[in-house]
């Protein structure tokens, strides 16, 4: 078998790394990406002539274009869980399957989680600010994590490993799932201090935090989103902080290019974003690039 490993040379270390091309190495003939960064649609295929199967990174989208340009392709392997970029009705019409990695980085985002609860809770990010500013922090009351109210929305294996966790840190916690939560929806926006958005993305659930749903919270409460940009109505998040309803929110993704955080948003005071690194580490990459090589 011969195998196209999309990754560059800058995203190769982070996202691949040489144990997982060690092992791949060992079941398949594997011709690699030379330029720093991923090929897509026909150049990708072109660069993939001859190969069986092509493992992909974000930047290699599968789309009609490439799948059309590849007609010796049998597998099309995405090295993540997402497969949002990859038109699996086009791959399949060419006879191409398409598969993806298991998750690797639930304990990942849940740290994660449990970082922008702390933050928001007690100003961190604000009094670092205050400080590199140049003048002095002030000290303000924050809110005490223990004893405090968690809601989920969403009830899958980030939420649920989310939930142990705050439990063991004291925190009460409601959870809302369309397929197993405890709560309804209501009860988590109404009874929670902090809200975390982990529901799946679907038709379904694009803007299921929107205007209403941010009324509906508790005044003062804090907003973070660790699922997806499109779940959330940004305009409607940032009038609740306008308007003093919400203390504050955090995101690791958002509705800019590549699920990253919205620069209106991510600038705020009352804002903390990072740019979509829930599940980077080396642990949960590795993970996600030996699962694509079992795969193979």
């Amino acid at each position: 078998m011969k195998v196209y490993l999309s990754h560059g040379t800058l995203s190769f270390p982070g996202y691949f790394g040489e144990r997982a091309l060690e092992a791949l190495r060992e079941h398949a003939d594997v011709v690699r990406n030379p330029g720093e960064l991923e090929l897509r649609d026909e150049a990708l295929a072109a660069a993939a002539a001859g190969c069986d199967a092509i493992i992909a990174y974000r930047g290699s989208p599968g789309t009609a274009a490439t799948f059309a340009a590849a007609p010796q392709l049998k597998a099309f392997l995405r090295c993540a869980v997402d497969i949002s970029t990859v038109d699996v009705a086009a791959a399949s019409a060419q006879g191409i399957l398409v598969t993806q990695a298991t998750p690797g980085f639930v304990d990942a985002v849940v740290e994660l989680g449990v970082g922008f609860m702390v933050d928001l809770a007690r100003g961190v990010s604000r009094s670092v600010l205050e400080y590199r500013a140049g003048g002095l922090a002030s000290p303000r009351p924050g809110m005490q994590l223990s004893g405090a109210t968690l809601g989920l929305v969403g009830y899958g294996r980030i939420a649920r490993r989310m939930a142990e966790v705050a439990r063991a840190m004291g925190m009460q916690v409601l959870a809302y799932d369309p397929h197993g939560g405890t709560h309804s929806l209501a009860e988590v926006l109404s009874g929670a201090d902090i809200v975390v958005c982990l529901a799946l993305s679907t038709p379904q659930t694009r803007h299921m935090m929107g205007a209403e749903a941010f009324a509906a919270m508790r005044r003062g409460a804090f907003f973070i989103n660790l699922s997806r940009g499109e779940l959330i109505d940004d305009a409607a998040l940032e009038a609740a902080l306008d308007a003093g309803h919400l203390a504050g929110a955090a995101m690791d993704v958002g509705n800019a290019p590549d699920q990253m955080p919205e620069p209106r948003l991510a600038v705020r005071p009352d804002v903390i974003a990072t740019p979509h690194i829930g599940g980077l580490t080396p642990a949960a990459a590795e993970h996600q690039a030996m699962d694509t090589v079992r795969q193979i």
